[in-house]
């Protein structure tokens, strides 16, 4: 049994925690909303009045935050987890955030003398309930052996990318490329559609041809041809279209720190734009279909 404190029990963070508790591991949480505080005392962990109070005691810490500032500002505040956790204790960052903020945080834990891995995950809220995510982690070699008995608990793959910041690197060139696809996805089958041909016979050909990709196969964004895609459940979210955007706004950053060419990075993000903007935040991503499927649509 490791003593964890985690913090952020959102979406994602919830889940992951439950999943720790029923691993055996003894989870203190903390999180802004109360709510989410009680329901992980009533999954068997331990209610946490503030972040200080998730890690006083803490082997392991493990945040999911929303995006760099409020990492920058748990991990370095007046009250942070640089300032309040017990030493030895190892820092997992599972929020998915900018390069450059992954980097320096990592650098300021290592300073204050402690082990700190970036660890952003792919799968989505179902993955984080099922345990099957996968944490793509950047840091020490070290670290990640340390690490990965309790990733081992919220994830079936658990891959070391490199040192600090990779696998923010690997997360949203990822994400960015899932998004590529899934909008070359949806072209295809409304070009389809409009020429007469039904989805599912698009699907069947596709599928075992060169077009083949995991947004069609596993994530197919019409209804009926893979059963378990949101596109059957009124596009209720896995991973919502919103949190695509500013994956593609991470990428698009980290693109032009690096003076990378990503065009079809840039159309995709600015596409997913008009689509949040037109009050598809929170559909799941793959409902941008129904935005590119509109004969009134203009990009």
């Amino acid at each position: 049994m490791t003593a964890i404190g985690f913090i952020g029990l959102g979406n994602m963070g919830a889940p992951m925690a439950a999943n720790l508790v029923k691993a055996g591991h003894q989870v203190t949480g903390y999180d802004l909303v109360p709510q989410a505080v009680a329901a992980l005392a009533a999954a068997g962990g331990r209610a946490a009045a503030s972040a200080a109070e998730a890690i006083a005691a803490a082997e392991v810490v493990i945040t999911m935050l929303p995006a760099g500032p409020q990492v920058r500002e748990v991990y370095l505040g007046n009250a942070g987890v640089l300032g309040r956790a017990p030493q030895g204790a190892l820092l997992i960052d599972c929020s998915t955030i900018d390069v450059d903020t992954a980097r320096a945080v990592a650098a300021a834990a290592r300073e204050a003398g402690f082990d700190m891995l970036d660890a952003p995950v792919s799968g989505g809220t179902a993955g984080a309930a099922a345990a099957t995510l996968t944490f793509m982690v950047g840091g020490e070699a070290h670290a990640f052996d340390r690490a990965k008995p309790v990733l081992s608990a919220m994830g079936r793959t658990i891959v070391h990318t490199g040192p600090a910041g990779n696998g923010q690197v690997v997360k949203i060139c990822n994400n960015m490329l899932l998004a590529i696809s899934m909008i070359g996805v949806c072209e295809a089958l409304t070009l389809g559609q409009k020429l007469g041909l039904a989805p599912q016979t698009l699907f069947d050909v596709v599928s075992q041809s060169t077009g083949q990709c995991w947004a069609l196969t596993g994530y197919c964004p019409v209804p009926g041809p893979v059963p378990s895609s949101p596109a059957n459940r009124d596009y209720a979210p896995g991973f919502t279209a919103a949190m695509m955007l500013k994956d593609l706004r991470l990428a698009q950053q980290a693109a032009g720190a690096a003076a990378a060419p990503t065009p079809l990075g840039a159309a995709a993000a600015a596409l997913y734009q008009l689509f949040v903007d037109s009050s598809g935040g929170a559909l799941d991503f793959s409902a941008i279909y129904r935005f590119i499927a509109k004969s009134d649509t203009k990009i």
